[in-house]
């Protein structure tokens, strides 16, 4: 069965997470996405992790498959030519090099659109082609501390700190790949294509969309994490979190299920406001009396009067958890360099699901079998050599 994708050609610039996260879910669903990297080193994420593997590293691994490498000295001009014949058979040319390198290079929107007027050119960046910030080098870090959320934490008392996950690197990978989708639908009616632009910045402030709206409409810090009922706790055997909210009176239901009296018929613990203020007390039973029993123990007691909880598991423990076997979310495939077992993609479409059609290629792995279909020759000047094992 055809997947969405199929005849849709991608080629793609991108490296590190932002961009291939997003060529790879275009990959997934049927495109043919031709990855240029640089000759000799390829994407900056096949040297971010020490590894057996080398450039075949975890890292890379995880973002890449469906996709086809093509090893190139993107400044030489015999390689901008074999770019410019690739972009004249492509529907969309995807990149995440900050603002001004394409165009400096001459495969900026413009000049693409020159050579294929049809093409839809995505563009991420860490903050836009605007503003004070636009030729700032982005990352996902910078997002996080520039947008405010690395501003919110649970407790205040507590040093800020980065986030563990690349919030904006998903995020906007995920608006880049609904942005050039949106493109396409729109060609379809006009014939024409058009400049597809999002940025980490912007993703992860619209990641805040309830918290921003707070504050512009009322001068509020909405906190979700610093809900007095909300919190994680130590039970002897390990941690948990309680969502306390959805109900009329959580505190009393929590109260139930850690078998303690019940503390909303205290005027301190009363209602909402009472409990805001009087958190760090109220928080301090919770936490001893949780220490004093087992984790299964209390989630099913809490579990049992509706109160939202969960163990706080590693990401070794999720993933040999049932509900990923359950969902398929353990993707494997064979490699040169070794098994290859990553995600697959949470996207699911029960009559045209997500395709592995190719594993994460090795460098310049495809860069004579793509050359050829364009009816060119395989230049060692150019390539610097790369696709002379590839199959």
């Amino acid at each position: 069965m055809a997947l969405p994708l199929d005849g849709i050609r991608v080629l793609d610039f991108t490296q590190v997470e932002f961009g291939p996260v997003c060529t790879q879910a275009l990959g997934d669903f049927g495109a043919d996405v031709i990855k240029v990297e640089r000759e000799g080193s390829g994407d900056l994420s096949r040297s971010s992790l020490r590894d057996p593997a080398g450039p075949d590293n975890p890292v890379f691994v995880s973002l890449n498959r469906n996709k086809r490498s093509v090893a190139l000295d993107v400044r030489a001009e015999a390689s901008r030519q074999i770019i410019e014949e690739i972009a004249r058979r492509s529907d969309v040319v995807v990149n995440n090099f900050r603002t001004g390198v394409m165009e400096r290079l001459g495969l900026g929107y413009e000049d693409m659109r020159k050579l294929n007027p049809r093409i839809v050119y995505a563009m991420g960046s860490g903050y836009g082609p605007k503003g004070p910030y636009a030729h700032k080098g982005g990352q996902d870090v910078l997002a996080q501390a520039l947008t405010g959320a690395m501003a919110r934490r649970a407790d205040p008392s507590q040093p800020l700190a980065i986030y563990g996950t690349a919030l904006a690197d998903y995020s906007a990978g995920m608006l880049l790949v609904q942005g050039i989708l949106l493109a396409l639908m729109a060609r379809d009616r006009t014939g024409e294509g058009q400049k597809v632009e999002v940025s980490l910045y912007d993703a992860l402030l619209s990641m805040q969309l309830q918290e921003a709206t707070a504050w512009l409409m009322r001068g509020m810090d909405l906190n979700w994490a610093a809900q007095p009922l909300s919190g994680v706790f130590e039970a002897e055997d390990g941690p948990l979190v309680i969502v306390g909210a959805f109900k009329k009176n959580p505190l009393r239901d929590i109260c139930a299920a850690l078998e303690l009296d019940d503390l909303s018929l205290l005027p301190e613990f009363a209602d909402d406001v009472a409990q805001k203020a009087h958190k760090p007390e109220l928080q301090r039973v919770f936490r001893d009396r949780i220490s004093q029993g087992p984790r299964e123990r209390w989630l099913q007691r809490l579990e049992h009067v509706d109160i939202l909880c969960a163990p706080v598991l590693s990401i070794g423990e999720a993933l040999e958890s049932e509900q990923v076997a359950a969902s398929q979310m353990v993707l494997r495939m064979d490699h040169p360099a070794g098994e290859v077992t990553t995600l697959a993609n949470p996207v699911k479409l029960s009559a045209t699901p997500a395709s592995v059609r190719r594993r994460p290629p090795q460098l310049g792995e495809h860069t004579r079998e793509v050359l050829a279909e364009l009816g060119l020759q395989l230049d060692p000047a150019v390539t610097g050599g790369a696709g002379e094992t590839g199959t």
